[in-house]
């Protein structure tokens, strides 16, 4: 059978459109509208939600004078919230404006002469810092990634399409978190990459692939389920905070709000309560990286020769030499809050020690010392082995662990 011209035509238009039709479909999963780039948080100290109400000769004027009552409440409530109680020292309008960063209008209703608006403010972490007394030091977990999952309508979503719970993870401000939180805008390969389907892997060497790219230790997964009793009626959300590969349980709650304009408002509650149990758990040690995802390199054992030779020639060429008032670095493990405490009150209480203060803190992991000592780097190595510590010196750097406690009966 022969086609003709007319019949070739009408073939050739329908494979173009079905060729054009799957590379659309193909360039669908990767693109469009899906990204919602997360607020920039650089550890500024933050009052959200302070409401005024102020009245001015103008619109303007209403306004600014609104923004100065919001400073001084503001900087009331940062008081009492870092230091506790009341007696805020007075600072003034302008020195009040030298040390706010920035102000976040959550809501506002501007009259002619007549401002009502709810307020957040942003107080410069260093400069406020100084008056408020707060330690420079704080605690922070290793990075972790974010795949906030949503569970709407019986569908599971992340970043395949924009969504509230997603939009609330962007705005949520992590400066003040002890978590470091990796988020992503949810843009170019994201959606595949971090989809909802992906928490349920349990291959490590995927998972380690893919923290690798994104820079994170580990991964937590905020899950949200929204029910409406009805359209725009009442909502009912039920949060989950999961962690690891395992997608390991730590806590659930729910929260309600009484229509769907309530909703935004509830799931920023719950992001901060979901925070609240990621840090609790860092807190107690539950929150720690999964060993299995350390990508570690091969060790060239000719290499690790001449580092071992090398160590041993600087402990035995310079330990000597250590005398009077010395800066020594302990690296100990920390697996929880508890031991960091333990850890320095041991190596203060030690005579000769004038200062002794965690410079690196690694919650789950080894954590890192500095001390200043009176006296040579033998005799301290001397004094935490007398406490019960089993210490290896490599120059002016001691490690120090917990001597294994010998079995009841044991000869």
């Amino acid at each position: 059978m022969t086609l003709t011209l007319p019949q070739i035509r009408p073939l050739h238009v329908l494979i173009l459109l079905l060729l054009g039709l799957a590379a659309a479909m193909l360039v669908a999963q990767i693109e469009g509208d899906r990204g919602v780039p997360p607020i920039a948080s650089g550890g500024d100290f933050e009052v959200s939600g302070v409401k005024v109400d102020v009245a001015g000769p103008n619109a303007e004027a209403a306004r600014y004078a609104g923004w100065r009552q919001a400073q001084r409440l503001a900087w009331k409530m940062l008081w009492t919230r870092t230091n506790g109680g009341t007696g805020a020292p007075g600072l003034s309008d302008s020195q009040l404006e030298a040390i706010v960063s920035g102000i976040e209008i959550q809501s506002e209703q501007a009259g002619p002469t007549r401002y009502i608006a709810t307020l957040g403010v942003l107080f410069d972490r260093a400069r406020a810092g100084q008056i408020l007394g707060v330690q420079g030091r704080t605690m922070r977990s290793p990075p972790l990634l974010v795949i906030p999952i949503l569970w709407q309508g019986g569908v599971a979503t992340s970043y395949e399409s924009v969504n509230e719970w997603q939009k609330g993870w962007a705005r949520f401000r992590t400066g003040d978190s002890a978590i470091d939180y990796v988020r992503v805008a949810g843009n170019a390969a994201d959606p595949v990459l971090l989809n909802a389907a992906q928490t349920g892997r349990r291959s490590r060497n995927w998972w380690r692939v893919l923290l690798d790219q994104y820079g994170a230790a580990d991964v937590v997964i905020p899950i949200a389920r929204l029910d409406y009793a009805w359209p725009g009626g009442p909502v009912t959300g039920r949060f989950a905070a999961r962690y690891g590969p395992d997608n390991a349980l730590i806590g659930t709650f729910t929260l309600r709000a009484s229509n769907a304009s309530g909703v935004q408002a509830m799931i920023d509650q719950a992001i901060q309560r979901i925070d609240g149990l990621y840090t609790q758990a860092l807190n107690d040690g539950t929150l720690r990286p999964d060993p299995s995802l350390i990508i570690e390199e091969p060790v060239d054992p000719d290499a690790l020769a001449i580092e071992n030779a090398s160590e041993a020639i600087i402990e035995t060429a310079i330990t000597p030499l250590q005398t009077g008032i010395i800066d020594v670095t302990i690296q100990y493990d920390t697996p929880n809050v508890a031991s960091v405490s333990q850890g320095e009150a041991t190596v203060q209480g030690i005579a000769g020690v004038r200062a002794a203060s965690t410079s690196s803190l690694a919650l789950g992991g080894t954590s890192v010392m500095a001390v200043r000592f009176e006296g040579t780097i033998d005799a301290l190595r001397a004094a935490l082995q007398s406490r019960g510590y089993t210490v290896a010196a490599s120059g002016s750097t001691l490690r120090i662990s917990r001597r294994a406690q010998a079995a009841p009966g044991a000869q």
